[in-house]
């Protein structure tokens, strides 16, 4: 009896597992779930323990054992989506940015968001010139340590924060500046909310890059905002679709095809090849989720999109939540006292973690700057994985999946955009010293994390590097000047396009024929043969099949018969 009971119990404990979920303010939020949970399971847990309503806009993402990032789907089973043993960890991010934050309902839903757009800022995602860049940075401070007070806030006291993935003092003096002088008075919430409405008119805003190569072979990061789907190449949008141009997504293994409609019935297909064929597939799902929520009216007119116009082949892809305006009309209704929001405060998150400086770069000969960084970032872990869905993977100068991209110089100062840059980037191109070897390979980029190595976890979590923009004494006068290519993607050709359809249709004429050889097995089985299974005597005492077997089968038979009999006749006679 113990020992059944010792078995049941074991049984149980083999059922569940643990589950961690990292959230926006770098918290972990721990649960057991049961091995046959649903996504939406945690993602209520989630929700609940945050006190979040307005949840359409956000979703859980994780790594799977291959490196290959994914949104958990909220329809499936948490389990199988892993592809890993438990216990789990994921994390909580946005999945489709508010178009407009600030229609949003709830002061928590912003807060959440101001984090994300924050997190989004320091890993190189959210692009801007550095005036914008200052005044940002200017509001987080705001909202993250109040008005400036000279007794608590000593000179240089905004270098203890790191907003960018590399700035200049300059940049720091001006940031002091804003914070000192413009924003005396303004509460977080306004802030925060400044901070948002600023960001939301960057073209960046919102934007998950996903790296690709185009039909030239140019490094490229294809992107879905709120309004529509982003190319990037270097440090300039080189094309913008508005959701309601787009037409079709597909894939086909590693090939990424965009169908759009323009003016004058101008239609256009951008190819682009990603690293892996699951990259390649994320890379699709995002984008007929990201249009599904953006461009419908109704969640009732999603439809199931396959990845290939091919018969019986490619993948089937569903999106199963709300749209943008649902979700907005829902929020509308929301009735609730505001929640309490536990801000972060002083301390600063992984997303803007405090840092130790050493030499200032730009205090250091220019001839020594290369071997003063390599000594500060010398046995750091590299930031090996891309933007947000490429493997990790080892890169050199020769065959790195997306080579640097230099920065614009216009008189005194260095461009005002800053570049979406991958795994390595050329220190010429630089406007700070980057970690490289004396036989000039490119190094992967590396990132000092609150005076430590960079874990695990935020090595998942990390994005596609960015340089700030600096002053222009920091450059070689020989320096190259960076040349956006545009991708000019060719349609497949007339021969291409005949091929497919003739494989199209011999593999739909096979189908056909398998399909019609299969009934015709189940009529000879109901007609001739005396299987009694269940099944098979209820068809045969139907009046329709009764009459059907009567009137044309046996006939048929008889003339099969007939002319059986006669070709074996002329046979012999020959």
């Amino acid at each position: 009896m113990l020992s059944r009971l010792m078995s049941s119990s074991i049984r149980s404990l083999d059922r569940e597992c643990n589950c961690t979920v990292r959230l926006l303010d770098d918290s972990e939020y721990t649960c057991t779930i049961q091995r046959d949970a649903k996504g939406q399971y945690l993602f209520d847990l989630i929700c609940h323990h945050l006190n979040l309503l307005e949840k359409d806009y956000f979703g859980i993402r994780y790594v799977d054992p291959d490196k290959q990032r994914h949104w958990l789907e909220f329809s499936k089973s948490i389990a199988k989506q892993m592809k890993s043993q438990p216990p789990f960890t994921m994390c909580l991010r946005v999945k489709f940015y508010p178009p407009d934050p600030a229609a949003l309902r709830e002061e928590i839903t912003r807060y959440l968001v101001f984090l994300q757009v924050k997190r989004d800022l320091y890993h190189g995602r959210l692009l801007c010139k550095t005036s914008d860049a200052a005044l940002l940075a200017a509001y987080i401070l705001q909202a993250e340590i109040g008005d400036y007070d000279p007794g608590k806030h000593p000179e240089g006291y905004s270098s203890k924060f790191q907003f960018f993935p590399k700035h200049s003092e300059k940049l720091e003096r001006r940031i002091a500046e804003i914070h000192k002088t413009e924003l005396i008075g303004q509460t977080p919430e306004t802030s925060e909310l400044n901070f948002l409405q600023k960001a939301q008119m960057l073209e960046t805003y919102g934007v998950d890059p996903h790296p690709c190569k185009d039909v030239s072979g140019n490094p490229a990061f294809l992107a879905f905002t709120p309004f529509g789907f982003t190319v990037l190449q270097g440090n300039r949008r080189v094309h913008f679709l508005k959701w309601d141009e787009v037409t079709k997504l597909k894939f086909e293994a590693k090939t990424f095809h965009i169908y759009a409609n323009q003016k004058e019935d101008k239609k256009i297909i951008l190819t682009y090849f990603a690293p892996t064929p699951e990259a390649c597939k994320h890379l699709w799902k995002c984008g007929v989720e990201n249009q599904a929520f953006y461009k419908l009216e109704k969640s009732s007119q999603v439809r199931t999109v396959s990845s290939s116009n091919l018969f019986f082949k490619g993948s089937r892809f569903r999106y199963s939540g709300k749209v943008a305006k649902e979700v907005m009309e829902q929020s509308a209704k929301i009735k609730r006292d505001p929640p309490e929001i536990h801000r972060a405060g002083m301390v600063p998150s992984r997303s803007c973690p405090s840092i130790t400086h050493g030499p200032r770069l730009t205090s250091v000969p220019r001839t020594r700057r290369r071997a003063v960084h390599i000594s500060i970032m010398e046995g750091l872990e590299s930031l090996r994985d891309s933007a947000h869905s490429t493997p990790v993977r080892s890169v050199s100068h020769g065959d790195s999946f997306m080579s640097s991209r230099g920065h614009m110089m216009d008189g005194s100062e260095a461009s005002t955009s800053a570049v979406i840059s991958d795994e390595a980037y050329s220190p010429s191109d630089s406007v700070l010293p980057t970690p490289v070897a004396e036989h000039g390979l490119e190094m992967p980029m590396a990132r000092h994390l609150n005076g430590a190595p960079c874990s695990v976890d935020e090595e998942k979590e990390s994005q596609a590097g960015v340089l700030m923009e600096g002053q222009a004494a920091e450059f070689r006068p020989g320096r190259r000047v960076m040349r956006t290519v545009k991708s000019r993607p060719s349609p497949p050709s007339d021969v291409e396009e005949l091929n497919k359809f003739i494989l199209s249709v011999l593999r739909l004429f096979l189908v056909t024929i398998g399909l019609l050889f299969a009934l015709l097995l189940l009529l000879i089985m109901l007609t001739e043969s005396d299987l009694d299974i269940a099944f098979l005597r209820d068809i045969r005492k139907t009046p329709e099949f009764q009459q059907f077997h009567f009137e044309y089968f046996c006939p048929l038979r008889r003339w099969f018969a007939c002319k059986i009999r006669w070709m074996g006749g002329f046979l012999i006679s020959k």
